[in-house]
């Protein structure tokens, strides 16, 4: 299956990117997102619980990051397991500046076996434009939120370890490989 899709965020790309690798907003952003651990320095591990069609699928993930590029762009590459099914792929998600702010862009190519698979295609597109939507709706949010009330500040680059910069890169894409493991039990 592939998916793709933008969002338009009314903030600057490089807030945008920051927010992106702020692991609390996350966290409360991805539908049904439990939690993140740490791997290594480019793998983690994601839970999140979802309603896909009649499955209530608890699934849990693991994502590398690649390609990054920030504030521009990165590759999620990813696969989930959950009792019900499965899925891997990849995403490649940039980030542009467009007419005041900043439009985030995302193709995911993906993979879904198993008892999910069975739901039907049209319910499972439904059900990932449905979570993609949830997704950036609540992202747009809560990073407007935390801009306005001063919660993200600036980054102090040469005062972060390159240990820590790559920790925060690593969550966000743990976020979007878990998007794309429920996108891809979503579209099969």
């Amino acid at each position: 299956m592939k998916l793709s899709g933008s969002y338009q965020i009314n903030l600057e790309k490089q807030k945008v990117w920051e927010s992106l690798n702020d692991p609390e907003i996350l966290k409360e952003a991805i539908p049904g997102c439990q939690e993140f651990i740490k791997n290594s320095e480019t793998e983690f591990t994601a839970t999140a619980t979802n309603q896909i069609g009649p499955f209530n699928a608890s699934f849990t993930g693991d994502i590398e990051l690649k390609d990054l590029n920030p504030p521009n762009s990165y590759r999620i590459v990813g696969s989930g397991n959950s009792p019900v099914g499965f899925a891997n792929g990849e995403a490649k998600v940039t980030l542009e500046n467009f007419e005041g702010g900043t439009k985030l862009n995302y193709v995911v190519e993906a993979n879904v076996g198993g008892k999910i698979a069975q739901v039907g295609s049209r319910l499972i597109d439904m059900t990932a434009k449905k979570i993609a939507d949830i997704f950036f709706e609540k992202f747009s949010k809560l990073i407007s939120t935390k801009i306005k009330t001063d919660e993200i500040k600036e980054p102090i680059e040469d005062k972060i370890p390159r240990e820590k910069k790559l920790s925060k890169r690593l969550l966000i894409i743990v976020s979007a490989v878990i998007i794309l493991g429920i996108i891809a039990y979503s579209l099969n």
